[in-house]
């Protein structure tokens, strides 16, 4: 176990710090953090990163959609932190029998559900580009549904094929 002086320790107490290189006076925090998840990874049972999780990760270096992940993953650490009390309360409440329950899988997409949420926004206010024809799809659609009438029909049909593409999505990672 590693003492509270140690790196580790700092980590999952709260603290941020950051190291330099001896010689260089080169800033080499965020090896040091990669090498104590490297360490952490290691050790048998302390699996936080599953294998199809780090390919995904490793397929973003030189893609287009490199500059957004950090901030994405970051972004969504920062909500699971927020809400990691009732996450856990709710996980408790699934696993309560034993056996992953209807209700943990609920959780999970929940979670999944809100994090593709973020990233769509988030998505969006990198792609002003994208907004705006969005911002003028959904006027066109107004326009078109003010004429026709109730499109409830519709918008829940629309909600129930963006849940199925997120259920495809979660179940793919």
């Amino acid at each position: 176990m590693a003492s509270d002086k140690e790196p580790t320790g700092l980590v999952r107490g709260g603290e941020d710090f950051v190291v330099y290189d001896a010689k260089s006076g080169e800033d080499i925090t965020r090896s040091v953090l990669a090498q104590i998840i490297f360490d952490e990874e290691s050790k048998d049972g302390q699996n936080l990163l599953p294998i199809a999780f780090l390919r995904q990760l490793i397929r973003f270096y030189g893609d287009s959609m490199q500059a957004l992940v950090p901030r994405y993953l970051e972004f969504s650490m920062d909500s699971l932190t927020k809400d990691q009390a009732q996450f856990r309360e709710q996980m408790t409440k699934a696993f309560a029998g034993g056996a992953l329950g209807g209700g943990a899988m609920d959780a999970l997409q929940a979670q999944t559900r809100a994090n593709m949420a973020i990233f769509t926004e988030a998505f969006r206010m990198f792609n002003p580009f994208a907004a705006a024809a969005a911002a003028k799809a959904q006027e066109e659609s107004a326009a078109a549904g003010a004429t026709k009438g109730d499109d409830l029909g519709d918008l829940k049909r629309e909600l129930s094929e963006m849940r199925d593409r997120l259920d495809k999505l979660a179940k793919t990672k």
